[in-house]
């Protein structure tokens, strides 16, 4: 198979490489899967105006977020099971992560404990992602290993109450292959039936606004807030401490035909009104969505499944091949948008 030229042909070829209870279970979303196909569609219809005559012989990418330095602006999302990719699992996406000057989200369902992912790359900017569990004990034995562990920040996700029906989990069913665990959790759950074997790390109905300040007060750490959507959602995440805003979908795998990532990102820009960071997520595959989504206001765009692609395919090196290309993308099209920094990529450029 020649070399991928771009996120999707990571995805063909990780395709090709994954059995298909695996691949379906990164893959897929909820139910009819409309909202998975409008996220990637919503960035593929902002149109961009571009500026000519603009010296830019050199670009700069770099930014930062919440003081970590970044190469360029993307961040690598919280996505489950690593190890079902690709032997080296997490670790390997750290070194990758590091490699390149991005930060990762470690997951709570990670394969591989959060201490050994952050030794595989300790000088890798690491934050770590939070299902809040009705077990406040774990959520706080979660947070301070976390912080002992030296991440430098809690992303708690807030639109999984629920799981999603993810009807291409159940029509298998998918399982977690033997030998592989989500090992930040004592207890297992069985790997087939009716249900998602996740069903049983996420579901947590009764979470609200109270569990919020609760995770603010155990967290020696920021907080941000994942799954944010509307703009008093954001408001009111603001109003609790959150230190950042991350507008996701969970990659169009809880709410079908929820609002798109695109569309809802610059009312949350507007409500933060520059107080904190503001991430976005789901259908990010191209350079150009990077710099629509930083032209609306985004501090970073975040990276889901493409790392799982990069991973799948060629461990390490091929999560570092992703974010290289993603980043040549970026500078490309910042040539020809007229921009030489991050800073020039404004409001301007979106038609």
């Amino acid at each position: 198979m020649p070399e991928p030229l771009n996120v999707d042909e990571f995805e063909a070829a990780a395709r090709a490489r994954l059995t298909e209870p695996v691949f379906d279970y990164y893959a897929g979303g909820a139910e009819d899967e409309v909202t998975v196909r409008e996220n990637r569609e919503a960035f593929r219809r902002i149109a961009l105006r571009y500026r000519v005559l603009v010296d830019v012989s050199e670009r700069d990418t770099t930014s930062s977020i919440l003081g970590t330095p970044l190469s360029f602006p993307v961040i690598l999302a919280p996505t489950a099971l690593h190890r079902m990719a690709h032997p080296d699992g997490e670790p390997a996406t750290a070194r990758a992560a590091a490699s390149a000057g991005v930060l990762m989200t470690l997951s709570s369902i990670s394969s591989t404990p959060m201490e050994d992912v952050a030794a595989a790359a300790p000088e890798g900017a690491k934050w770590f992602q939070l299902y809040h569990y009705t077990d406040r004990e774990m959520s706080e034995s979660l947070i301070h290993r976390a912080h002992e562990a030296d991440y430098k920040a809690i992303v708690l996700t807030a639109d999984a109450p629920l799981l999603g029906r993810r009807e291409r989990d159940l029509r298998h069913p998918f399982a977690i292959p033997d030998g592989i665990e989500a090992v930040h959790f004592k207890v297992q759950p069985r790997t087939s039936g009716a249900d998602s074997p996740l069903t049983a790390f996420v579901n947590q109905p009764s979470i609200n606004w109270t569990d919020l300040a609760w995770v603010r007060a155990a967290s020696p750490l920021p907080v941000l807030v994942k799954g944010i959507v509307r703009a008093d959602d954001a408001k009111r995440a603001l109003d609790e401490g959150c230190a950042g805003l991350w507008v996701s979908n969970h990659g169009g795998r809880q709410l079908d035909t929820s609002i798109t990532t695109a569309a809802a990102l610059p009312e949350i820009v507007e409500a933060a009104d520059g107080r904190v960071p503001v991430i976005v997520d789901g259908g990010i595959r191209r350079g150009t969505d990077i710099l629509k989504a930083l032209a609306m206001g985004a501090t970073a765009a975040a990276i889901g499944r493409p790392q799982l692609w990069g991973l799948t395919v060629g461990g390490q090196q091929g999560v570092e091949h992703v974010l290289k290309l993603l980043a040549d993308e970026l500078s490309l099209a910042m040539a020809l948008a007229g921009c030489r920094t991050i800073g020039e990529i404004d409001a301007s450029l979106i038609a």
